[in-house]
């Protein structure tokens, strides 16, 4: 089955520009998610409620079957997004044969590969590459003595969720897809410029969102408090209290790579379509659902299907609108009801003004400082954005804990603080300076400094002040940034 994969898939990139973009890289990704895969398998015990004798007859099957399911994860970009023509213009017809057999019937030398436009992630068309790879005597052997190894495999090749059952295999192969591309987009120090890091991400995240509205019940839609609200004008999710729900589940899944901030998450969707903006200006939406003490921010997603289509019964929109007008808010609730003797005092206090002395004025509430937090520019990359935005929110908690500190010019970074992270201090240096957030030493000095941290001289970066929420510019010395 291995030559079986690397006939049908050749010397094909994965991606026109983002991660296993160079040749064999298809082959590659399929080997190397199918390996991970597969070792993953180690840690789990299949068909757990069987007697040992079963057990020990389906072990091999599911580890196979998990094998297959990560070697054939991204099969569906033959299928979906390149059109490989030979040297006469013929084009290869990848549902009927191996690209490698093709060449062979065209004794070509050569091929030329084109890149449909406007190509969208359409996982099932990996079920109908399937049988190139996978022969029926393998589905057979995989089908004998149990009635869902398959079924598990074909959905997750297919990207179809299973809502009733826990698709372990798909589990481990979409855990080891994601470690795969982390591994690749961090070891490839080039990327600036290119597309986000955490692109390749969407998928996992609606794929969050849809386990969570099957199975979590702050989000079933029109509740009391719930995350989702289902109108007239579409489906909205609350934000960021529902970023923060899809964050804690793949955190729980393992997988790496996930953003941590829901400014990320949010530019990732509305990137993938699955979000849609309300204008040129603003990305989210202002909903008061019923029963609300005052209006909400919310985001929209561009199909309710997305969610909805896998819920039994099909929820109903409101009848009645969810957008409110700006300046809106809710109508205020009715004062609690007052005792008789309640209300005459009252009324004597009317009439009765209390004596001069007794009139005194309360003072203004103490105003609370401001959290700081990151102001980035959208060109920032994903993956160094998250981990500077956990390390500016030290800042908010005990001193002791803060991984940065203010120094002159503004906010030091160690660079031990991006390797904690998983990011290689000269990725982050790079990504930071290629969006005009450093302050420049100046003199040709390199970007990176010393400054006492902890009691000892400690190398980092100095992110400019204006970049961090909670800072006045004013109060920091002004230095020679990196910006133009």
């Amino acid at each position: 089955m291995l030559r079986r994969y690397a006939a049908y898939v050749h010397l094909l990139p994965a991606t026109v520009d983002n991660y296993f973009s160079v040749r064999g890289g298809l082959l590659n990704l399929g080997l190397e998610v199918a390996f991970f895969a597969l070792q993953g398998t180690d840690a789990h015990i299949f068909s757990g409620r069987s007697t040992i004798t079963a057990r020990r007859q389906l072990e091999p099957r599911w580890r196979l079957a998990t094998f297959l399911g990560g070697l054939c994860s991204e099969l569906h970009r033959v299928l979906s997004h390149v059109i490989v023509t030979d040297t006469h213009g013929g084009d290869w017809p990848a549902y009927l044969t191996s690209l490698s057999e093709w060449l062979r019937i065209r004794n070509a030398d050569r091929y030329f590969l084109r890149w449909r436009p406007n190509a969208v992630d359409a996982r099932a068309l990996g079920l109908f590459a399937l049988p190139l790879v996978v022969p029926p005597r393998t589905l057979q052997y995989l089908d004998e003595g149990n009635t869902v190894i398959v079924p598990q495999l074909l959905a997750s090749v297919g990207g179809v969720p299973l809502y009733r059952d826990h698709n372990v295999l798909d589990s481990l192969v979409r855990r080891s897809l994601a470690l795969v591309i982390d591994r690749s987009l961090q070891a490839d120090v080039d990327r600036h410029g290119a597309p986000q890091t955490g692109s390749h991400l969407a998928g996992y995240l609606v794929d969050a969102m849809q386990r969570l509205a099957a199975g979590n019940s702050s989000w079933a839609p029109n509740r009391e408090r719930s995350r989702v609200w289902f109108g007239p004008e579409g489906l909205f999710l609350v934000w960021p209290q529902s970023a923060t729900d899809v964050q804690a589940l793949l955190e729980a899944d393992h997988l790496p790579g996930i953003p941590k901030a829901p400014e990320t998450v949010l530019e990732l969707l509305l990137a993938a379509g699955v979000f849609e903006r309300q204008d040129e200006e603003r990305t989210t939406w202002t909903i008061l659902p019923p029963h609300a003490k005052a209006p909400v921010e919310a985001v929209k997603l561009a199909s309710p299907a997305l969610l909805l289509s896998g819920l039994h019964p099909p929820p109903q929109a409101l009848p009645g609108s969810l957008l409110c007008s700006p300046g809106a808010s809710a109508q205020p609730s009715p004062p609690p009801p007052v005792s008789a003797a309640a209300s005459r005092g009252a009324q004597l206090s009317l009439i009765e003004p209390a004596p001069p002395d007794t009139n005194v004025p309360l003072p203004p509430p103490a105003s609370l400082p401001s959290p700081f937090s990151l102001n980035a520019p959208l060109r920032l990359s994903s993956s160094v954005r998250d981990v500077l935005v956990d390390i500016v929110h030290t800042l908010n908690g005990p001193g002791r804990a803060a991984a940065a500190c203010t120094v002159a010019t503004g906010l030091f970074v160690p660079l031990r603080e991006f390797e904690r992270r998983g990011i290689q201090p000269a990725m982050a240096a790079r990504a930071l300076a290629d969006a005009h957030m450093l302050v420049q030493p100046g003199g040709g000095r390199p970007l990176t400094t010393s400054h006492d941290f902890g009691g000892q001289p400690t190398p980092g970066l100095i992110v400019a002040p204006q970049f961090v929420a909670g800072f006045d510019p004013a109060a920091f010395v002004r230095s020679e940034s990196a910006e133009p």
